[in-house]
Parts: C-alpha cells; sequence; structure tokens
C-alpha cells in the first residue's frame, strides 16, 4: 500500500505564467494608449515609446549589473513603462520621462529584489517622484490633438481643476460642469495620455475581469467607495459621475490597484484595499491641496499591504489554534 503525502498548496501549476499576465494588460491598456496617442497626438506616442524603451534598457543593465537572471523577457518592464507613460501628459520633456522609467525600475522594482518582490508599485510611485521634482512639466495640459493639429499649441485644465460654473435662476442655485460627461467618457478633455478616455479604460478592465486576469473585489471597492462618499458630501449624482470619470480613478483602478505584488492576496483583502483607495483619494480631492489623489491613495495603501494580509489570512482547514499555557504559581 502506499503512502500518502501531504504538502502545502499549490498541487497543480497553473498554465498562466507571468509573461502571459503581463501580455494580456498590455492588450487591455491598448485601447487606451491609442485612444491617448490619438488625441495627444505623435508627442504622446514619443513619450510612451520613451518610458517603455527605457524601462526594458534600465531592467536589463540592473539585471546584468546584480549578475541575476535576466527578466526582460516577462514583459514586466514593458507594462511598468506603459503605465508611467500613460500618467504622464504628453507635453513633459522626453527626459523627465527618462528619470521617471529610472525611478520605476531601478529604485522602486530592482533594488527591492525585482518582480514580486517591490513594495509599491513602480510606476505609481516613479509618477509622484516625478510630480514632487518637476511639477511644472507634470502639468503641461493640452486640448486633445484634432482641435488644433499641433499638440503644444492650447493649453487647457483638466476636468479636476478646472472650476465649475455657478450661478442663480429664479432664486435656485445651480452649478455648471466645466466638461460634459460624454466629452469625459470619450476622452475630449485636457489630462495624462491614458487616463482620459473612460470608455477605452472599461473596456480593458472588463476584458481584464471576464478573462480572469484580476478580481473585480478591488476595482468596485474602490470606485464604489469614491461614488458612496462624493454622493453623501455633493448631493449630486452629476457630480459623483463626473469625479469617477475624471482624472486617474478608472486607470488607478482598474490597472495600478490590482497589481499582483503590491496588493493583498486574499478576496477580504482585496476588498479592504479597494475601499482605503476610495476614502483616500475622496478625501485628498475633496481636502486636500491636490485635484488628484489617485496615485497617493495606491501608494499609501500599498505600504498598508502586509497588514492588510496579516489581518484577513484565512485559516487552514481544521485548524486549531495552539492552547495557551497555564503558568503555574
Amino acid at each position: 500500500m502506499k503512502g500518502l503525502y501531504v504538502s502545502p498548496s499549490p498541487h497543480r501549476a497553473s498554465e498562466m505564467s507571468t509573461a502571459k499576465i503581463m501580455l494580456a494588460v498590455i492588450i487591455a491598456l491598448m485601447p487606451s494608449a491609442i485612444a491617448g496617442c490619438a488625441f495627444f497626438g505623435p508627442k504622446a506616442a514619443a513619450v510612451l515609446a520613451m518610458c517603455v524603451c527605457c524601462c526594458v534598457i534600465f531592467e536589463a543593465l540592473c539585471r546584468i549589473i546584480m549578475k541575476k537572471e535576466q527578466t526582460v523577457g516577462d514583459l514586466s518592464a514593458i507594462l511598468t513603462g506603459l503605465l508611467l507613460g500613460m500618467n504622464l501628459p504628453a507635453t513633459v520633456p522626453l527626459y523627465v520621462a527618462a528619470i521617471g522609467s529610472f525611478v520605476a525600475i531601478v529604485i522602486v522594482k530592482q533594488l527591492f529584489g525585482g518582480i514580486g518582490q517591490n513594495f509599491a508599485n513602480p510606476a505609481i510611485a516613479a509618477r509622484i517622484v516625478l510630480m514632487l521634482s518637476f511639477a511644472g512639466q507634470m502639468s503641461g495640459w493640452v486640448k486633445p490633438y484634432w482641435y488644433t493639429g499641433v499638440v503644444d499649441a492650447e493649453t487647457s485644465a483638466t476636468p479636476l481643476a478646472a472650476s465649475w460654473l455657478e450661478f442663480t435662476e429664479n432664486g435656485v442655485a445651480y452649478k455648471m460642469a466645466p466638461f460634459t460627461l460624454g466629452e469625459m467618457f470619450f476622452g475630449e478633455t485636457g489630462g495624462c495620455i491614458g487616463e482620459t478616455c473612460a470608455a477605452a479604460l472599461i473596456l480593458g478592465g472588463l476584458f481584464l475581469m471576464i478573462a480572469r486576469i484580476i478580481s473585480p473585489a478591488t476595482p468596485i471597492s474602490y470606485i464604489g467607495s469614491f461614488a458612496l462618499l462624493t454622493l453623501i458630501y455633493t448631493g449630486s449624482l452629476v457630480e459623483t459621475v463626473y469625479g469617477i470619470l475624471a482624472g486617474g480613478l478608472l486607470i488607478g483602478a482598474f490597472f495600478m490597484a490590482t497589481d499582483y505584488a503590491t496588493t493583498p492576496i486574499t478576496c477580504k483583502g482585496k476588498i479592504v484595499f479597494g475601499i482605503g483607495c476610495g476614502v483616500i483619494t475622496f478625501a485628498i480631492r475633496s481636502f486636500g491641496s491636490y485635484p488628484e489623489g489617485v496615485s497617493f491613495s495606491i501608494l499609501l495603501m500599498n505600504l498598508l499591504t502586509p497588514y492588510i494580509d496579516k489581518l484577513t489570512v484565512t485559516s487552514p482547514l481544521g485548524a486549531k489554534k495552539p492552547e495557551k499555557k497555564k503558568v503555574s504559581a
């Protein structure tokens, strides 16, 4: 009679490799990346290309210098570069994009051991460093390319930075949004390259959820908690939808708050993570000095991920807590 072998999971290897997961996310980002290049012109395409190329080069050089196995083939560096570029304005100088790529790959990712060991999402951390270091270059918003045919011809405020028009009619106070919901849904506003077209981002997010690359727990809890707080605070459904479509909320919820390495493992943990991101984003947008709070909220929750995992970890089937030893007097 053969003996029974007991070992911890996993018991069967998955056919989904790291490279396949990264490729799926890259494919999901393509509609938004293409839309960004169409909206903001060739300069946007140059920024994306610079970020992707620099991230791949920096990763390859780091692995060579550290004498470790080459990981460029897992496509994670390409995904990091694409995400970083999509979180930058089209007018940002290319050297700033290169510096951001260095921060993302070398400092945030490789110095901590590479993919799966970084404490924060590399693209988000790099964007925050660039926002704090190059404030002027990181706030050069322009109107979509097709308005003028020249990408840097006319500046434009982002939906979050633009002022709402307030007026009174027949004794009733009204507020008018600077952009229509239709313009924001299809991306006809100023903003970062990959954050303006909500339709493309939602399409990519749905693809990832249907393909089971990401869990819907985090995006739903993130967007839902932000929407609920905004609705309670403003009392306006239009302002709530406006806040969801504005800024980087959708790209953050679908593509960065779902990063495998820096977000919780359990379903309960993902929900807690998403709610935390929604609360922090709402607080920064409503009461902080920055109009946008997505990057800061995800970074802060990244730091709390180990504690969330510890509090929401499931107990093994049949496991019992060790009995406390009685201390005799």
